[in-house]
């Protein structure tokens, strides 16, 4: 069980504690190291990331990664996420009203052209640039991205 917990991430004395004594992301590490127990060849992740802070969300993803290459196990993820799909996987086959739609390398499915369904997801990935908040507040005075040197221009 300790060595487990180690390749989660987690010290030996969580074996000891109870599921209300962890956070979200302590739980799910405890399930990835519940899920390794049986020493699978492929582990289902559904929506793993789904109730987690972004921050979090990022720990998961990338211990994801390091289980993958540490115990050669194959993941499939399901998520309705297409960038975490973009960046974690190989494949990805695109599902909409329960037919695939697109399947194929990562790098294929998620380039124009694509289905519109695909494209609908692509286009529903948030975009952070700098400014964006003027758009939203309009006339509010020099930009956060202005005042913070974020504006793009040297």
């Amino acid at each position: 069980m300790a060595e487990l917990l180690a390749l989660v991430g987690l010290p030996p004395g969580f074996a000891a504690r109870y599921p209300p004594e962890l956070s979200g992301g302590q739980k799910q590490r405890v399930n990835l190291a519940r899920a390794l127990a049986a020493e699978p060849d492929v582990i289902i992740c559904d929506e793993v990331i789904s109730a987690l802070d972004s921050i979090v969300a990022q720990r998961i993803l990338t211990l994801l990664g390091e289980l993958q290459e540490k115990t050669g196990v194959a993941i499939i993820f399901i998520t309705h996420d297409i960038s975490v799909a973009a960046r974690l996987s190989d494949r990805v086959v695109v599902i909409h009203g329960g037919r695939i739609v697109d399947s194929g390398p990562a790098a294929q499915v998620l380039r124009p052209p694509c289905h519109p369904y695909t494209q609908r997801l692509i286009d529903a990935v948030p975009s952070f640039r700098a400014g964006w908040i003027d758009e939203v507040r309009p006339g509010t005075g020099p930009g956060i991205g202005e005042r913070e040197g974020l504006s793009g221009s040297a």
